[in-house]
């Protein structure tokens, strides 16, 4: 197997041998982002969708909890309903990486793993670290055209995340752990067509499940491809588009963690990342003073590429209003904040729409190409006033959260019976501690 499949090969024995947790950076980043993506699972789990979910899926008998609705199923339903309720507000993290969301998919498999396996809290956070480097170094190799092309990178290499994340927690072999990312590039899915829709978050849910189940069947003796990144009709071909670069899925691997560099960004606003520089700039301009309506026209440059996930310009309601650089703009200057009341099922607001309609986008085609390096990110905000006087405001990068302990309190309106998650989840080690959150986290918030 060695000789005939060297990069897959090379990319299983990083997954297996490696130990995260010697890396104290890394940990801490871990801790802090599980605090952020649970206060997204349980701002998401009484969301219309999560509820439709767990009426139309079949469930079986189990004990993995499914986040904030005080009761449990089994490992492959809560692994999807968990990672579909933590995407499903547009809250959680991004990586540049990955250009998605890695935790909503990986720390939704590794809690559901841990009601059918006895696992300390320190493995699940290693089995995470593992997972999310699996998805970043493999995002750095696929180039720029696989999501720009239609593809949903939380989707798509979500799968094998999760999957990478399972079998470094459960010791996997080399081959076993071959196999079980070969089974989950074949469940690899999600298209970016469906941003503004339900099945965006869906798509999450399903890499969890895929990336859960992709394992189990591997170690059950299940067969499939063990090439997925040498094939010649495998990985790289179907999604690559000629941008692959294969030795970056395993060159640097864990030096440092893609963790710590370039790190994860915690998100500010409950919409997509791509709009938050817009919403800095909107903010900016409503402490400045800057009233609505003296305003003529809105001019928004981005660099080629920077507004790709941005699918919407003229929203009906704030579900698709959460992928509306436009909306967002408007939401910010109006309302001096981005709250997750401004996304929810209910129609946008015409003081809104009436802003909103005055921006037109434009893209600065000298500028290099978004890519995974944050100096690519800017965003140019041109405000014509309607005396004639023009405004112009910049933004670099990303803005983001260094401590996500107040957007845990506001996500489950400071509920006292999950009120000791954070500190839990900053201390947390052994299979106690992690059968302790387990408990919190099925906790009802209704």
């Amino acid at each position: 197997m060695e000789k005939a499949f060297p990069l897959t090969t090379a990319f299983a024995e990083a997954i297996t041998s490696v130990d995260p947790l010697r890396d104290e950076a890394a940990v801490a980043a871990a801790r802090t982002a599980i605090i952020d993506w649970l206060a997204c699972a349980f701002g998401g789990s009484a969301d219309r969708t999560t509820r439709i979910l767990l009426e139309e899926l079949p469930t079986g008998p189990g004990d993995a909890v499914i986040i904030g609705q005080g009761r449990r199923t089994d490992a492959l339903t809560a692994a999807l309903v968990n990672a579909h309720a933590g995407h499903v507000l547009d809250y959680d993290d991004v990586h540049a990486s990955v250009r998605g969301h890695p935790t909503t998919v990986i720390v939704p498999s590794l809690l559901a793993l841990a009601s059918e396996t006895p696992l300390s809290a320190d493995r699940l956070i290693a089995g995470y670290i593992v997972g999310l480097e699996a998805m970043a170094r493999l995002g750095l190799s696929l180039g720029m055209r696989h999501y720009e092309n239609g593809f949903h990178a939380t989707a798509t290499l979500g799968t094998i995340g999760a999957a990478a994340a399972v079998a470094h927690v459960l010791g996997y072999s080399v081959a076993d752990t071959a196999t079980a990312l070969g089974l989950a590039a074949t469940h690899s899915s999600g298209l970016r067509l469906q941003f503004g829709h339900d099945a965006k978050p869906y798509h999450a849910g399903m890499a969890a499940r895929s990336g859960l189940l992709s394992a189990r069947l591997a170690k059950a003796g299940f067969g499939g491809a063990r090439d997925f990144l040498d094939n010649p009709i495998g990985f790289y071909s179907a999604f690559a588009f000629g941008e692959q670069r294969p030795q970056a899925a395993v060159e640097g691997w864990g030096d440092p963690w893609q963790i710590v560099t370039p790190g994860l960004t915690l998100k500010a606003f409950p919409c997509c990342t791509a709009s938050h520089p817009v919403a800095m700039i909107g903010l900016q301009l409503r402490e400045e003073g800057l009233n609505a309506e003296k305003i003529e026209a809105i001019g928004i440059t981005f660099p080629p590429g920077g507004d790709a996930a941005l699918v919407v310009t003229d929203p009906t309601t704030g579900i698709d209003a959460r992928f509306s650089a436009e909306y967002v703009f408007a939401t910010a200057l109006v309302d001096g904040a981005l709250k997750i009341g401004h996304f929810g099922e209910t129609p946008v607001r015409e003081d809104l729409l009436a802003v909103a309609r005055c921006v037109r986008r434009r893209h600065d085609e000298t500028a290099p190409r978004l890519s995974s390096d944050p100096k690519t990110r800017f965003v140019i905000a041109e405000v014509t006033l309607k005396d004639g006087s023009r405004l112009t405001r910049e933004f670099k990068g990303l803005p983001g959260l260094s401590d996500p302990t107040e957007k845990f309190r506001d996500a489950t309106s400071n509920h006292p019976a999950v009120s000791a998650v954070p500190d839990l989840v900053r201390t947390m080690h052994g299979e106690d501690d992690l059968h302790r959150l387990i408990q919190l986290l099925s906790n009802s918030l209704s």
